[in-house]
């Protein structure tokens, strides 16, 4: 039976597998001020993790995070490192920073997304912004970071935040960008996304089990008080409820509401958690435990046609 639940904090996880943490360098992309990822990192500092590299658009807004980080332990270093992650220049350039400044990613945690999008947008590489920048850019990221990754041995970790939205929407190959636009469903867009991040971690545990390089993709939890939806209104939550529905999705009013602490806990545990390393790779976990998730999220053909997809966009091969 797993130690934790839905009501699980953050602080609990980290409290239970410091020795997982101390001396480690771990990588969070989304960590700005009043963010999950900036919550997660300063759990983290209080173990004595060796490095937390902070990948963001903004210091202004990520630097209140490593001034809490040096508050908690000066030890740690704690950098920012600019990334956008809709732009594969940006992404292509964080990378290059980053590899060529540090030794070893012990851990990635891939927080950052954006959801729900009222306007169509597309990328610079003319795919809808959601995709692009909650799965395109943590792919290309992922895989330029790899060798850090490898260098840091088996017991290496990649967490990619999906969401329950995952079940707004299977990934729309035929057509990704919604007829560009004209039939453009904001839920829909962020949540062929969040089953991209699902697809992620299964094609990934593919190819890198033998390394013993894990990947796990999580739900974080329903949480109001962070960033992630500060633009959505009444109008925007009554579409979601309707295509909850429509979907056999629990509704808003049915699901756990989570504080920002609950809504770190689970991605902690996947980067985290030793028990996981049993061939657990690639799975899914919501309230810290592994869940199954519905057959279009974890099918491996599935997988496969999204990594194959996300290489044409990148126009990058990457194999393990």
């Amino acid at each position: 039976m797993s130690l934790f639940s839905a009501a699980t904090t953050g602080r609990e996880v980290v409290n239970a597998f410091r020795e997982q943490i101390y001396g480690k360098t771990f990588a969070v992309t989304g960590p700005s001020a009043k963010s999950l990822g900036a919550r997660t990192a300063v759990m983290l500092a209080a173990a004595n993790p060796k490095q937390i590299l902070l990948l963001g658009r903004s210091e202004a807004k990520i630097k209140p995070v490593i001034e809490e980080i040096n508050a908690i332990n000066s030890a740690v270093d704690a950098r920012f490192c600019y990334l956008d992650l809709s732009d594969l220049d940006s992404v292509r350039s964080a990378a290059e920073n980053i590899n060529a400044s540090i030794d070893k990613i012990d851990v990635l945690i891939n927080y950052a997304g954006i959801m729900a999008v009222k306007e169509f947008e597309t990328s610079k590489e003319g795919i809808e912004i959601q995709f692009a920048a909650n799965h395109i850019g943590h792919f290309l990221l992922t895989n330029l970071l790899m060798p850090k990754l490898v260098a840091a041995g088996p017991g290496a970790r990649i967490v990619n935040v999906s969401s329950i939205g995952y079940l707004l929407s299977e990934v729309r190959f035929e057509d990704l960008n919604f007829q560009d636009g004209k039939c453009y469903i904001p839920w829909l867009g962020y949540g062929q996304s969040k089953t991209a991040n699902i697809l992620f971690s299964v094609a990934l545990e593919a190819r890198l089990k033998k390394r013993g390089i894990s990947s796990f993709s999580v739900h974080p939890g329903t949480i109001f008080n962070t960033n992630l939806g500060l633009h959505l209104d009444d109008e925007s939550f009554d579409v979601l409820r309707k295509i909850a529905q429509e979907k056999g999705m629990p509704t808003l009013e049915e699901q756990r509401l989570k504080s920002v602490d609950e809504g770190c806990a689970t991605a902690l545990v996947a980067a985290l958690d030793p028990s996981l390393e049993s061939g657990a790779s690639g799975a899914f976990l919501s309230d810290c435990v592994i869940e199954n998730t519905r057959e279009y999220a974890h099918d491996p053909d599935n997988a496969e046609k999204l990594w194959q997809l996300s290489e044409a966009v990148t126009g990058q091969k990457f194999s393990y």
